[in-house]
C-alpha cells in the first residue's frame, strides 16, 4: 500500500517527499518559537495536538542534561533550551531531514550552544541524561517502540524520568502497563482530550 508522502514518512531517514519547509509561530512555556518545520517531517506547518498537551500538562524542568527522543523539528527540546538556561539537550531522530530542520532551528533561537540533534548511532554510548521527553513515534509499532523505549531508558541517571505523551486510543494505557511490568514504575501526570501524559522514573 502507498503511503502519503507529506505524513508517512517521517520514521524513514530519507523520506520520499519534495522537501518543501514551513515555518510557523507558537508560544510554550512563556517563550514565543519561531519554527521551520518540511514536509517528510512529522507535524509540517503546526504544533501538533498531542505536544501541545504535553507543554500545556507540564512544567519545564530545572537544569540538567535532557533527551528529546524522535525530536522531529525539534519542538520539545528546543522548548527546554529556550526556557531552561541551564538545560543541555540532545535530540534524536532517524530523519535526516528532522535534524536538519531542528539543527537551522537551534541556532535561529540562539540556542544551538545548548541544543543540539543527531542520529541515534551519534550518541556517545556512555552518555547519560538527567530527563527524556517524547512524543513518541507509536505508529512505528508496539515491538519497535518497546525495543526504543528500552534502548533509552537505561540511558536515565539515578532519580531520571522520562515523559512522554501519547494517545489513549494509540495504547497510553497499555504502555503504561507494560513499563510498569518492565520494571520501569510509570504514573499518569495528566489526561487530558484523548492523550496520557505518563512519567516513567528510573528505579
Amino acid at each position: 500500500m502507498s503511503q502519503d508522502p507529506e505524513q508517512d514518512h517521517y520514521f524513514s531517514a530519507d523520506p520520499e517527499a519534495p522537501f518543501k519547509r514551513e515555518s510557523f509561530t507558537c508560544e510554550v512555556w512563556g517563550h514565543e518559537l519561531t519554527l521551520e518545520s518540511g514536509s517528510g517531517v512529522f507535524s509540517k506547518g503546526h504544533l501538533d495536538h498531542a505536544t501541545a498537551i504535553l507543554f500545556r500538562e507540564t512544567e519545564p524542568p530545572a537544569q540538567g542534561q535532557f533527551l528529546d527522543l524522535g525530536c522531529g523539528y525539534g519542538v520539545i527540546g528546543l522548548a527546554m533550551a529556550r526556557a531552561v538556561p541551564l538545560a543541555n539537550v540532545t535530540a534524536v531522530d532517524v530523519n535526516e531531514r528532522a535534524l536538519l530542520l531542528a539543527n537551522d532551528n537551534a541556532r535561529a533561537l540562539g540556542v544551538a550552544g545548548r541544543f543540539v540533534a543527531v542520529r541515534p548511532d551519534q550518541v556517545p554510548s556512555d552518555a547519560t541524561f538527567d530527563e527524556i521527553w517524547s512524543n513518541p513515534p507509536i505508529r512505528i509499532g508496539k515491538d519497535a517502540l518497546h525495543e526504543l523505549l528500552l534502548a533509552w531508558l537505561p540511558r536515565l541517571r539515578p532519580g531520571g524520568r522520562m515523559v512522554m505523551v501519547v494517545g489513549k486510543n494509540l495504547g497510553a494505557d497499555s504502555l503504561q502497563r507494560w513499563l510498569n511490568d518492565q520494571d520501569w514504575p510509570t504514573t499518569r501526570l495528566a489526561s487530558a482530550k484523548g492523550f496520557r501524559v505518563l512519567e516513567t522514573r528510573r528505579a
